[in-house]
C-alpha cells in the first residue's frame, strides 16, 4: 500500500525569504515550484501574467525553485536569479530568464548578468554564490516535502493544485467556486488513509441506530422492498437488499480480483518467495477459525456458518494500519495488504462453492460459454471496455439464474480483463508533443479555427489510452466507487441489528464460536502458518518487523465485518441466527482491532535486535 503524496506546503510563505509579487494583503496566493529550463514553466509564465492582470491586488504570486534534475543550465539559471534577489532585482531577472529559455545559449547568462549589473561567479564573490546555491537547495528540499515532483507544480493558498492550469480554470480554482471546493474536500477525504474504514463505521452506526429506533420497521421494509424489471408475464424482481448483496457487491469483488491480479503480475506477489509468506498466512488465517467454529458448533442449521470467521475486512484493517503510521513498518503493511487480498479472493470462492443454491445446468452452461468468449476476447487482443462490460452483465445474469452466487462474475471479469506490456513512455510523449505542436502551428494561423482538430483529439485519446493497461485503468476507475459507494451502502443495508439480550442469550454458542474464530483463530492461524512456511524454507520473513508485530497484524485480520456479514447473510436464512451472527461479528471486530492496535503500538525492539544479531 503506497502512501499518497503530501498535498500541503511544508512551510508557509515567508516575506523575508520567498520571492513574492503582489500586494501583501492579497486574499489569494498562487505559489509555483518551477524551473527555468522547463518549457511548461515558460508556457505557464504567460498564464500567470494574465492572471495578475485579471485578479489585480487580490492575488499574490510566489516563485520557488525546483531546477530540472541533471540539467546544469537549470541550476545556473536558478542561482543567477538568487544572486539577482540579493541585489533586489529578482523579478526583472526572472522575467528575462523565462523569455530567453528554456534552452540557453552559451552567452545568455553573461548577457543577462551584464544587462542587470550582476556579478558573474569568480573568486571574489564565491560566498555569495554559495549562499545562492543554499537558497536554491532549500527550495528544492521544500518541493520534495510538499509533494511537488514535477514542474510546474502550483499551490493555491497552501494546497497543491491538481487541475488544468489554463487561465480560466486557475481563476475558477483561485476564486473558490463551489465545484472546486467540493472537489478539493473530496480529494482531501479520499487521500486520508482511514477514510474508507471511517465511512464504513459511520454507515454501520447509522444503520444500527435506525434499526433500534422507532423508524426500524420502516427501514427494514425499505431494504426488503421488491425491485427490478418486469416485461409482460416475465419479471426479474429481488428485494433491494439482495440487489445490493448480489449486484452492487459484484463491483467490490471485481476490485478484489483486479488487485490480486496486479499483485501476482507486477506487485508484491510477483515472485514465488515474496508471495509465499502472505499466501501461507492467509490460508492459515482461514483454516484455523473454520476449525474452531466447527469444533464448537454441532451438526445442524448453524454448522453452515463455518465460513463467517474466515474473512477479513480490508478497509478496517488497512485503516488502523494507516492510523498507526510509522509504528508499522512498510514491509508489514505490504504483508497485511497482500494477505487480506488473498483472504478476500478465497472467501469469494468459498461463497461460490458452499453458499450457492440449486444449480441450473442450462444457465451454468451459458455462463461457461460467456466466460469462454471473454477469454477469447482477451487472447484476441481486444482492449475496448464495451464488449467486456456487456458480456460481464450477461455473465452476472447467467450465474444468478444458474444458482451460483452472481458476485463471482466480478472475479471472472477481473481475470479476463486484458493487460498490456508496459508502454514506451518516451515514444508516446514524443508523439503527443508532435500532435500538440502541430495544433499550435495551425492555431497560430487564426483562420476559421476554434479549438483542437478532431484528428488531433483522436490521436491524443489513443496516446492516453495506451498509457496504462485496461486492467489498471479499470481498477483506477472502479476502486473509488467500490470504497466510497458500494461498501458504505452494503454496511448501511446489512449492519443494522436489533440489540437484544434475548438474541444473545439464545445464541451464546454461535456468538462464542464466531468471536473465538476471529479473535483467536485468525492471529494464531496467520502466525503459525507463516512460521511454518519460514521453517520449511519456502518463505522468508523480512527483518523490518518482529514476530510480535506479525502477530499484531494477524490480530487485525480478525476484523471480519464486510465479508463476514456477507457470508453470514448467505449462511443463516433465519433472521434471529443472522442477528446473533452480526452481534458476534461486531464484538469480535472491536476486540480484534483493539488487540492488534495494542500489539503494534510499541515499536519492535525484536526486529532491531534480529538485524544486529545478523550484522
Amino acid at each position: 500500500m503506497a502512501d499518497s503524496l503530501p498535498n500541503r506546503l511544508d512551510r508557509a510563505v515567508d516575506e523575508a525569504s520567498d520571492h513574492i509579487l503582489g500586494h501583501p494583503a492579497a486574499t489569494m496566493t498562487l505559489l509555483e515550484y518551477g524551473s527555468y529550463t522547463c518549457p511548461y514553466c515558460h508556457a505557464a509564465h504567460e498564464v500567470i501574467a494574465n492572471l495578475r492582470d485579471k485578479l489585480g491586488d487580490r492575488m499574490r504570486y510566489v516563485f520557488r525553485h525546483r531546477p530540472n534534475t541533471g540539467i546544469e543550465d537549470a541550476e545556473r539559471a536558478a542561482e543567477l536569479a538568487e544572486i539577482a534577489a540579493a541585489a533586489d532585482r529578482f523579478w526583472p531577472v526572472h522575467d528575462a530568464l523565462m523569455k530567453r529559455g528554456p534552452t540557453f545559449g552559451p552567452t545568455d547568462f553573461a548577457d543577462i548578468a551584464a544587462e542587470f549589473d550582476l556579478p558573474l561567479r569568480d573568486d571574489t564573490n564565491e560566498d555569495a554564490w554559495r549562499d545562492a546555491e543554499r537558497r536554491v537547495q532549500a527550495d528544492r528540499d521544500s518541493s520534495q516535502r510538499s509533494g511537488a515532483l514535477l514542474t510546474p507544480t502550483f499551490f493555491i493558498n497552501g494546497r497543491r493544485y491538481e487541475g488544468a492550469w489554463d487561465e480560466n480554470t486557475l481563476v475558477e480554482a483561485m476564486l473558490g467556486s463551489l465545484g472546486h471546493r467540493l472537489q478539493s474536500a473530496t480529494l482531501d477525504f479520499v487521500r486520508w488513509g482511514p477514510s474508507t474504514g471511517f465511512l464504513l463505521l459511520v454507515m454501520s452506526i447509522i444503520g444500527i441506530a435506525i434499526v433500534n429506533s422507532s423508524a426500524g420497521p420502516a427501514f427494514e421494509a425499505l431494504w426488503n422492498m421488491p425491485f427490478g424489471l418486469q416485461w409482460g408475464d416475465h419479471a426479474s424482481l429481488m428485494p433491494l437488499r439482495d440487489w445490493i448483496d448480489h449486484g452492487l457487491l459484484t463491483v467490490f469483488f471485481l476490485v478484489v480480483g483486479l488487485e490480486i491480479k496486479r499483485e501476482f503480475t507486477v506487485g508484491h506477489l510477483a515472485t514465488r518467495r515474496a508471495a509465499m509468506l502472505p499466501l501461507a498466512a492467509a490460508i492459515g488465517g482461514m483454516t484455523l477459525p473454520a476449525l474452531i467454529y466447527a469444533a464448537l458448533i454441532p451438526a445442524g442449521p448453524l454448522a453452515a456458518g463455518w465460513g463467517v470467521p474466515i474473512a477479513t475486512d480490508t478497509a478496517f484493517a488497512i485503516a488502523l494500519i494507516v492510523v498507526l503510521r510509522d509504528r508499522v513498518p512498510v514491509e508489514l503493511r505490504v504483508f497485511l495488504t497482500a494477505a487480506v487480498i488473498v483472504d478476500d479472493l478465497v472467501a469469494i470462492g468459498v461463497v461460490a462453492l458452499f453458499y450457492s443454491g440449486a444449480i441450473d445446468a442450462a444457465y451454468l452452461a451459458a455462463a461457461v460459454a460467456v466466460t469462454v468468449v471473454l477469454v477469447g476476447l482477451n487472447y484476441a487482443g481486444v482492449y475496448r471496455p464495451l464488449p467486456y462490460a456487456v458480456l460481464g452483465i450477461a455473465l452476472w445474469m447467467c450465474l444468478h439464474q444458474a444458482g451460483i452466487h452472481a458476485t463471482l462474475a466480478g472475479v471472472i471479469l477481473a481475470i479476463v480483463t486484458p493487460t498490456r506490456p508496459p508502454p514506451n513512455l518516451r515514444a508516446l510523449i514524443a508523439q503527443a508533443d508532435t500532435v500538440i505542436h502541430g495544433e499550435i502551428e495551425y492555431a497560430s494561423e487564426g483562420v476559421l479555427r476554434h479549438g483542437p482538430s478532431e484528428p488531433a483529439m483522436r490521436a491524443l485519446d489513443a496516446i492516453h489510452d495506451r498509457m496504462e493497461s485496461p486492467a489498471d485503468k479499470l481498477l483506477r476507475s472502479v476502486e473509488p466507487w467500490s470504497s466510497y459507494f458500494v461498501l458504505p451502502i452494503f454496511a448501511l443495508a446489512n449492519a443494522g441489528v436489533v440489540l437484544s439480550l434475548d438474541i444473545v442469550s439464545g445464541h451464546t454458542g454461535l456468538i462464542l464460536a464466531i468471536v473465538l474464530g476471529l479473535v483467536v483463530g485468525k492471529p494464531l492461524g496467520i502466525i503459525a502458518a507463516a512460521a511454518l512456511a519460514v521453517r520449511l524454507g519456502i518463505a522468508t520473513k523480512p527483518d523490518a518487523y518482529s514476530w510480535r508485530q506479525l502477530l499484531g497484524a494477524g490480530a487485525l485480520g480478525g476484523i471480519g465485518f464486510t465479508m463476514s456479514l456477507f457470508i453470514a447473510d448467505q449462511a443463516f436464512p433465519s433472521e434471529p441466527d443472522f442477528a446473533a451472527a452480526k452481534i458476534a461479528i461486531f464484538i469480535a471486530s472491536l476486540i480484534a482491532g483493539a488487540v492488534g492496535t495494542l500489539l503494534l503500538w510499541r515499536k519492535a525492539e525484536g526486529a532491531r535486535m534480529e538485524r544486529v544479531g545478523r550484522a
